[in-house]
């Protein structure tokens, strides 16, 4: 357990300092291009340890194999999830970071769970206290706070906000549709196989940007935070919370990504020197305290291994 948590508090701290690396990367490459390089190089390496872990025994054999059979519904699901959780989510999540301030998209980010919680409680698959109700109402105020009161139609945040919303929209589904397969099959596989599946259309529909590029002015520098931010961001920190996930509960898990919110807007504040006005800070608690109540005292219903 103190492994686990060891890694989600690593995990933490890979997207809290993603979300300024990558913006730093956006002055010399567009972010869909960017994006689009980072999903190849980890569907790439996710396959790649999908098939060497084929089989593999032990210790932590559930996390990167299963031998529980691939049916048509796990089909289905790995087709549609790949395209909301990776091509849906990761084009409207980096649009968005590229029109908005890291502060305002982490916090926005950081509403998640509160998502999650009303949409599992709509779809029948929880039932959620008034003190949830509570945090949801507590966790769109703080985000009136950091998007409301500085943005108006025309705004230069607006519309980068917006698009951070829309993907929280779309990591919920995606979170709440995977954790049905992760009860079957490893958090390696699900990974893997739904971000190369949402990659690949990912791909060709930024492919005219590349054509446009001169890659040969792309700084070394940029080059590394690329290949880096895919093999942290993407290929350690998703494994690493569907791990989480899987070995110690959804509700103990997602904890720690109210931890993001804070490192992402600490780190921006020292790299890229956003200001942390009194407004974001006020919306910071509220948003961070409202995700707090939606997880207390939640019981996530199991869900039979057949489905």
């Amino acid at each position: 357990m103190r492994r686990i948590d060891a890694l989600l508090v690593l995990m933490v701290v890979i997207w809290g300092v993603n979300y300024s690396i990558i913006k730093s990367a956006f002055a010399e490459i567009p972010p869909q291009p960017f994006n689009a390089m980072r999903l190849m190089i980890a569907s790439a390496v996710f396959l790649v340890a999908i098939r060497m872990t084929r089989g593999r025994t032990g210790p932590s054999s559930s996390v990167f194999f299963t031998a529980n059979p691939l049916t048509r519904a796990d089909e289905w699901s790995l087709f549609w999830l790949g395209i909301v959780g990776h091509l849906g989510y990761q084009y409207c999540f980096v649009g968005g970071v590229a029109e908005t301030s890291v502060s305002n998209a982490a916090l926005i980010i950081g509403s998640t769970p509160v998502v999650v919680a009303v949409a599992s409680s709509l779809l029948g698959r929880e039932r959620i206290s008034l003190h949830h109700w509570v945090g949801a109402a507590i966790s769109i105020t703080g985000i009136y706070f950091v998007v409301g009161r500085g943005a108006s139609f025309g705004g230069s945040t607006l519309r980068g906000d917006l698009l951070i919303i829309v993907s929280v929209a779309c990591w919920a589904a995606y979170t709440i549709g995977a954790s049905r397969l992760i009860a079957r099959h490893s958090p390696l596989f699900v990974t893997g196989m739904t971000m190369a599946i949402g990659g690949v259309p990912y791909v060709a529909l930024t492919f005219p940007q590349f054509l446009g590029l001169d890659w040969a002015r792309v700084s070394v520098f940029t080059w590394v935070s690329l290949v880096m931010s895919a093999l942290l961001a993407l290929n350690v920190a998703y494994l690493v919370w569907y791990t989480g996930v899987q070995k110690i509960g959804p509700a103990r898990t997602s904890m720690y990504s109210n931890l993001v919110p804070l490192c992402a807007m600490t780190f921006a504040a020292f790299w890229l020197d956003e200001p942390l006005s009194a407004d974001k800070l006020i919306g910071a608690a509220a948003v961070l305290t409202g995700v707090l109540l939606t997880r207390l005292g939640r019981k996530p219903a199991l869900v039979p291994p057949e489905e």
